[in-house]
């Protein structure tokens, strides 16, 4: 038994004995004397289980579990509230929080115990339920993001996972993640497109299955698998269930070699559960001084919930002839992140994909945005080949 237990408490008592208990049942214990510290050494040591003292100066335990929440490595770790605060309220609160489980001092040793042998073993649990969707069988991850509206997601995306298909020929899906904001459909000529509403509407989770995904999945003549989103602006209430969200994601990554998620316009209420599980990120915008100014706020933003930048790659799509259109080395500049790729305007091509409702990399093969598409393409199957 090996699991690291952090105590957080201002009474050194409690964590003499405590710890000196729960040592001799084979937890490795570390401590802190409040809050700061205990954030501090949760963030740093990322504990098995985190047992948490409400009455603290400076900071409580409220605050500290709120903290902790918030923070993607430390969003699952299990929180037991060990407090002398008995009343109701204080317990609904501690829930509220977010602790997984609530103890009034002073308690016998042998229900402490118990309630930690089973907060362990619930994470256990969980951690072998979604380690089962990252093992080697997992497919790799694109999400594809906007600043703002407008700026060609759903077309990079659906376009992305064109090129991927017919460069590997492996089973390709294409999600789009806004809930009454679909427009894939009509683009190209699909008539069922409640996929993914269906599966945010699952009131349990063990309803979510992969098989439950599969089904709601539509084969395009392309070759590529669409889970499309309605248009009706009253499905938009679905974007808050997260739960579903991140479920759905684990599931596309195990029935695709790719998943390329079209994720829509700025950090969504799911974004926090979904953008970590993204092996890429790229982020669309084109070269209007607003815009890049929204798009390195985004790209700070999307760092703080734990994606590394150097998954962030910026892809400049300029889709008109403009003089208002800044050059890519410009753009770059003001941005200060590197540009991965420019695409050039070309309307007139994706006038006519959208007639013959298939993406413009298959329309026209051998036209210069299809070439600087499978660029793109090329990238991610090289990074799909990595050690991961």
């Amino acid at each position: 038994m090996s699991e690291k237990i952090l105590i957080i408490d201002d009474d050194l008592d409690t964590l003499r004995l405590v710890g000196l208990m729960l040592q001799r049942q084979g937890y490795q214990i570390s401590a802190a004397t409040n809050g700061q510290q205990g954030l501090e050494k949760a963030f740093e040591e990322d504990p098995d289980l985190i047992l948490l003292d409400i009455m603290m100066p400076d900071m409580d335990g409220y605050e500290v579990a709120r903290r902790l929440r918030q923070n993607p490595s430390t969003v699952e770790t299990p929180i037991l509230m060990f407090t002398a605060k008995t009343q109701l309220d204080d317990k609904v609160t501690g829930f509220e929080v977010g602790a997984n489980d609530y103890l009034t001092k002073p308690t016998h040793p042998s229900e402490l115990q118990a309630r930690v042998k089973t907060l362990l073993g619930r994470a256990h649990e969980k951690k072998a339920l979604t380690g089962s969707d990252r093992d080697e069988d997992r497919g790799y991850v694109v999400g594809v993001l906007g600043a703002r509206g407008g700026l060609g997601t759903t077309t990079m995306a659906v376009n992305l996972g064109a090129g991927l298909q017919a460069r590997t020929k492996a089973d390709v899906i294409v999600a789009e993640m806004l809930p009454g904001q679909g427009t894939l459909a009509l683009d190209i000529g699909v008539t069922s497109f409640n996929g993914l509403v269906d599966l945010l509407s699952l009131s349990k989770l063990t309803d979510l299955t992969r098989d439950k995904v599969r089904e709601t999945l539509v084969q395009h003549r392309s070759g590529l698998k669409l889970l499309l989103a309605s248009d009706r602006p009253r499905d938009m209430h679905l974007v808050n269930q997260i739960a579903n969200y991140e479920a759905i994601v684990r599931r596309l990554s195990m029935l695709a070699r790719f998943a390329i998620l079209d994720l829509g316009v700025g950090i969504q209420p799911f974004a926090e559960k979904v953008l970590p599980l993204c092996n890429e990120l790229f982020i669309v915008l084109e070269g209007v001084p607003n815009t890049i100014t929204h798009t390195r706020a985004l790209i700070d933003d999307v760092s703080s919930l734990g994606v590394h930048k150097k998954h962030v790659k910026v892809i400049l799509n300029n889709r008109s002839r403009s003089d208002t259109q800044l050059p890519s080395s410009q753009v770059q500049t003001k941005l200060e992140h590197e540009i991965l790729s420019t695409l050039t305007p070309a309307p007139e091509l994706f006038v006519q994909a959208s007639r013959v409702q298939t993406p413009a990399i298959l329309c026209q093969p051998e036209s210069l945005t299809a070439r600087q598409i499978t660029k793109l393409v090329e990238y991610v199957t090289e990074q799909e080949a990595l050690p991961r």
